[in-house]
């Protein structure tokens, strides 16, 4: 098997595993090699994977579940400082605003905050808000039916080690996907 990380920023506690069905498992021996729980940016990693047959088995299919979550059909765009707040004004309904405060998991680091914001399918806006140590983001999330306008403010205190994450879609049950997504990034 390959793995493979397409964003700049390390994979940390990248643990795949491997589970043979309860049925199966006195049929076949399934082992799996060991493998370094970081993933660089960038880089591929293979996993050897050994299966014994032990006895006759009757067929059975092989459930893998991948990772597609809404960011990754997500469209990175740029846009002025004057459009970025007039759109943020425009999608400030109760339902296209969703907004999460929590204490930080990882260490508080600028380059590692906007490579996973990058990394996430923002781009990361210059000279946005009036505080620099803040991050602004925007992009569409593209679906068959629709594009859904996405807009982000990550507002991190360094005093008290917490963030304060703020999404603007236009699509209600977007903003708050999102939104829990990104949050276990920080």
């Amino acid at each position: 098997l390959f793995y493979g990380n397409k964003t700049s920023t390390q994979f940390l506690n990248f643990t795949p595993t491997l589970i043979c069905a309860d049925n199966l498992q006195t049929n076949l021996n399934l082992q799996t090699r060991p493998m370094d729980p970081t993933v660089d940016g960038g880089s591929k990693m293979e996993q050897a994977v050994n299966i014994e047959c032990r006895s006759d088995f009757t067929e059975k299919n092989v459930s893998v579940k991948l990772p597609f979550t809404r960011n990754k059909f997500f469209q990175p765009t740029e846009m002025a400082s004057q459009n970025f707040v007039q759109c943020w004004k425009q999608l400030s309904n109760p339902h296209q605003e969703v907004q999460n405060i929590s204490k930080a998991e990882h260490p508080m680091d600028i380059e590692i905050t906007k490579a996973k914001i990058i990394g996430f399918g923002s781009v990361l806006l210059e000279d946005v808000d009036l505080n620099p140590a803040n991050f602004m983001g925007a992009g569409i999330i593209h679906s068959k039916p629709t594009q859904t306008d996405c807009l982000l403010g990550l507002e991190p205190n360094l005093q008290t080690q917490m963030y304060r994450l703020t999404l603007h879609t236009s699509k209600d049950t977007m903003s708050q996907r999102l939104c829990e997504l990104l949050s276990e990034q920080f």
